[in-house]
């Protein structure tokens, strides 16, 4: 059903955090607004570069117990009854082909969990688990990474808005993890939402990301969407080796490409997967979090050309519960909210699997439990930095009638390394049914983006081939009223910002 175009009262209230502040820039109702564009200035006093946290770091060393349950996570199911609870036992392996993974059946998947003030017996619940394996170039000596064993474990028939606690592990080895706590989300209803929702995207693995990680921590959150860039594992060489633009290969018609584009090349060190999970415990394992892949997700492997297999195999996603048959598209309830997610480097042509199934969750999307539709992904369509700019254009042009239609509200995206706001848009014009766009993208990792195409010297070439580009995409820009880019800062763009942070509800 296409939903009339009605004005409501703005869910997300959107902080920007710095390294070292934390500023509120708001937007109060939908009513308000087309905002006046305005572009923060730059604060001398931060730094633009990130720096990676160096392999010895605390955080990154494994428990000692070979079975002792590590990178705990929990996410959430399509609705508020059902959450899946992974983790990793077993120390990964990098060695030659013939070398021996870890045995999944070596260890069991049992989740102990019971309501957290009620004085009952705990629950048990079991799952399943799994190794998966990352192929490495030739000219790495075919060396193979096999991951520990993943376990993933969903728990049913849950009560709404209920504080849980729970264990995960193998009791029979007496190998349970310490006691983690999440809480369900709301009935789906259009009065009920989860109290605060923290969006972050490309977080990397950094001083920066410490930072990000203890402030989303300090705001106590009842739902995390990370969007892109988790471990930037692909930034890293088999060795162990941080990958430098100067060892970037691909070009745009055999000119030079920042490294972002290079990073699918097989050369992968997966162990910072690991170091990740470890990292971001403290979060992932009391708060349900959803995972929405980036380009750096990609890791193309060399022998079968397998691509996302660390991502899709850590982490669990409601995708056949939301109809899907991917774990890079899928769609869930939080409240009165219907998140959808989708990715911008699987095909979205209208014959792919992927506009199939969006086109199919919009249609039963039933308004009256879930008024507010929020969508996102990784590549922005909207923004106006130099970073990334219209590279998702062919994605535009194929779903943005779609989501149009359907009055999604509000669509998160992450990628490029600053915050922007956009006023209501539609086809680059100003449009009050159309959704509000919010790019942050500078959770923590790489460079910020400082530069605007709108300023002198930045607008890229029109007749650039983007076929080199990780998305896959093969086009050239086309003018946007007679204009490749703007002269100035667009109407549509409402607020932007160079700074290192993360966006809450």
């Amino acid at each position: 059903m296409v939903v009339k175009c009605t004005m409501k009262v703005s869910l997300f209230v959107i902080l920007v955090s710095t390294v070292t502040t934390i500023s509120v820039h708001g937007f109060s109702t939908t009513l308000e607004g087309p905002f006046k564009p305005e572009t923060a200035p730059l604060d001398p006093n931060l730094n633009p570069v990130a720096f990676d946290l160096p392999e010895p770091d605390p955080s990154f060393v494994q428990p000692n117990s070979e079975f002792q349950p590590e990178q705990v996570s929990v996410s959430l199911s399509y609705s508020f009854d059902s959450v899946w609870i992974s983790w990793v036992t077993g120390e990964f392996r990098i060695g030659e082909e013939d070398s021996l993974p870890l045995d999944p059946n070596s260890v069991q998947s049992i989740v102990q969990y019971r309501e957290f003030n009620v004085v009952t017996r705990s629950r048990y619940a079991t799952g399943h688990s799994i190794v998966y394996n990352q192929q490495y170039p030739p000219e790495n000596g075919l060396k193979y990474y096999t991951s520990g064993i993943i376990h993933h474990v969903q728990l049913t028939s849950l009560k709404p808005s209920t504080l849980y606690r729970y264990q995960c592990g193998d009791p029979s080895v007496s190998a349970m993890s310490k006691e983690y706590y999440f809480r369900t989300m709301p009935k789906s209803t259009s009065e009920n939402y989860p109290h605060r929702i923290v969006v972050a995207g490309d977080l990397g693995l950094t001083y920066n990301t410490s930072t990000t990680l203890r402030s989303i921590l300090s705001n106590h959150p009842d739902l995390v969407v990370l969007i892109g860039g988790f471990s930037y594992a692909d930034t890293y060489l088999t060795n162990n080796t941080k990958l430098h633009c100067s060892s970037c290969q691909c070009g745009h018609n055999g000119t030079s490409s920042d490294c972002d584009y290079c990073y699918s090349s097989g050369k992968t060190y997966q162990p910072r997967w690991d170091y990740w999970g470890r990292f971001m415990e403290p979060l992932t394992a009391n708060v349900p979090t959803m995972m929405v892949a980036g380009d750096h997700e990609i890791e193309l492997q060399i022998d079968n050309n397998l691509t996302f297999s660390a991502y899709s195999s850590r982490f669990t996603f409601c995708s056949n519960e939301s109809g899907s048959f991917s774990p890079l598209y899928y769609s869930f309830n939080a409240g009165g909210a219907h998140f959808i997610v989708l990715n911008s480097y699987t095909p979205s042509d209208n014959s792919s699997d992927q506009y199939t199934w969006l086109e199919s969750d919009l249609r039963n999307i039933d308004r009256s439990e879930t008024p507010w539709v929020v969508a996102t992904w990784s590549l922005p369509w909207y923004s106006t930095f130099k970073g990334h700019y219209r590279e998702a254009e062919s994605m535009r042009l194929i779903l943005e009638d779609l989501l149009y239609s359907y009055r999604v509200d509000i669509i998160f995206n992450s990628q490029v390394d600053a915050y922007e706001r956009s006023n209501r848009v539609y086809n680059y014009a100003l449009d009050q049914c159309g959704p509000v766009y919010i790019s942050t993208g500078a959770g923590g990792a790489g460079k910020l983006d400082t530069d605007h195409v709108d300023d002198p010297g930045n607008c890229p070439d029109a007749s650039q081939n983007y076929s080199c580009r990780a998305s896959g995409f093969n086009f050239t820009l086309e003018p946007v009223n007679d204009e490749i880019c703007p002269v100035k800062q667009p109407d549509y763009s409402a607020y932007r910002e160079s700074s290192f942070g993360f966006g809450e509800e």
